[in-house]
Parts: structure tokens; C-alpha cells; sequence
């Protein structure tokens, strides 16, 4: 899995890339943590790019869980946008959809957060 991050307008994008399985799991959970403490501390919001991600595990689901509460503990507007039909499929059956705000695109991700593009 590739991760990277892009800061702009007081919004921090994480791109994220590849399989989020058990094995990337640990670690990219490590990074949105540590993003989401950036971002409280910066006063930013947080939006992940799943535009490339090809796939999300169990254990990926829960990463999301886990990093849209910690953005929430922290006051951080925080969403999660371009899922592919593979990931989209994942995050509908499993509810995840209904627990994390999910937008279509960037401008959508952009407006839930509060920011403009």
C-alpha cells in the first residue's frame, strides 16, 4: 500500500493506494492517527483519497473506524471520498457507508469538511 498526504486551504488529503489488508493495516493506521493529531493541532480538516485504493480487508474497514473516531474525539472534520466499485461494495455491505461520511468526489469530501476547493 502507498500513502501519501498533500496539504491545501487548511485541508489535509491522504491519498491512499494499493490493498488495505492485514499486513498495511498496522502501519496505515499508525499514519491517519498521526494525521489526525497534525490536523487537530493545525486546525485542519482531513479528507482520504481513495480514488487508487483497490482493496479493504476487515482489518482495513477498521482502520477507518477507528481514524473517523479519533477525528471526531479531536474535533476534526473528516471524510472519506472516490471509493472504487471494489472498496464502495465493502463499505455498503458492511454498513460503513451509514458510520462514515462517504462523498462521491473531492468538491463533495470538500463541503461535508467545510473547506472549498
Amino acid at each position: 500500500m502507498n500513502v501519501t498526504h498533500d496539504t491545501n486551504n487548511r485541508t489535509t488529503t491522504i491519498h491512499a493506494a494499493g490493498r488495505l489488508d492485514f499486513e498495511a493495516a498496522g502501519a496505515f493506521q499508525k499514519d491517519l492517527e498521526q494525521a489526525v493529531a497534525d490536523a487537530a493541532a493545525g486546525g485542519h480538516a482531513l479528507v482520504l483519497d481513495c480514488a487508487a485504493l483497490d482493496y479493504v480487508s476487515s482489518a482495513g474497514l477498521r482502520v477507518f473506524l477507528v481514524g473517523a473516531r479519533a477525528a471526531k474525539a479531536s474535533s476534526v472534520p473528516f471524510a472519506v471520498y472516490s471509493l472504487t466499485a471494489a472498496v464502495k461494495e465493502v463499505f455498503d455491505v458492511s454498513g460503513f457507508g451509514r458510520i462514515i461520511d462517504v462523498l462521491a468526489d473531492r468538491a463533495g469530501a470538500l463541503e461535508k469538511v467545510g473547506r472549498s476547493a
